[in-house]
């Protein structure tokens, strides 16, 4: 079987929607949940378009919301594959939000999706590769493989077989905690 590649742009994606009130939340911002709702869909779609086949969600990597949304702006989700693996996409996602009347944007959320592609069987499949043609591009992709690499040295870290507390008590000084340890029976 010969390897299938594909460009970037071929399956990058990019939606607006208007903000409503049944979008916010009780202090009149949009709700953070709604947000992640239209990016797990645009991830969806941009993984989907890229590998030709029904995706789902893996995980998603670190969701920040740096600044709110108002109800009443048109916000902007770009997506775009940065990585694939053999069954496996990241596709980073970027969310603007516009002020109507001023034309002022607002960085509000950069993310990392990973979506698995699933054949008419719901069995994992392969994923066509994407074409590097900037650095940019180069950079975001050996960023997923870098990110993967430490996301399995934090687990495997923090794993309760192997966790020592008394290597990281440090961590714990001037923290807003307080240890109480009990006695295990």
């Amino acid at each position: 079987m010969i390897k299938k590649f594909k460009y970037i742009k071929d399956s990058q994606i990019k939606i607006t929607e208007l903000m409503l009130p049944s979008h916010s939340n009780f202090s009149g911002k949009i709700h953070g949940g709604h947000i992640l709702n239209l990016m797990d869909q645009i991830a969806f779609a941009c993984a989907s378009k890229h590998s030709e086949n029904y995706c789902v969600t893996a995980s998603v990597n670190k969701v920040d919301f740096l600044n709110p949304i108002e109800v009443g702006e048109l916000v902007t989700m770009k997506a775009s594959i940065n990585f694939t693996g053999r069954t496996s996409m990241v596709v980073g996602l970027r969310v603007e939000s516009e002020n109507i009347r001023t034309g002022e944007t607002k960085h509000c959320n950069s993310s990392y999706f990973t979506m698995v592609a699933k054949d008419e069987n719901g069995k994992s499949t392969p994923t066509p590769g994407i074409i590097l043609t900037t650095e940019a591009e180069i950079r975001r992709f050996t960023r997923s493989i870098v990110r993967q690499k430490e996301g399995r040295n934090r687990t495997s870290r923090f794993n309760s077989t192997v966790f020592k507390s008394e290597n990281y008590l440090n961590l714990l000084i001037n923290s807003n905690s307080k240890i109480e340890l009990k006695k295990q029976d």
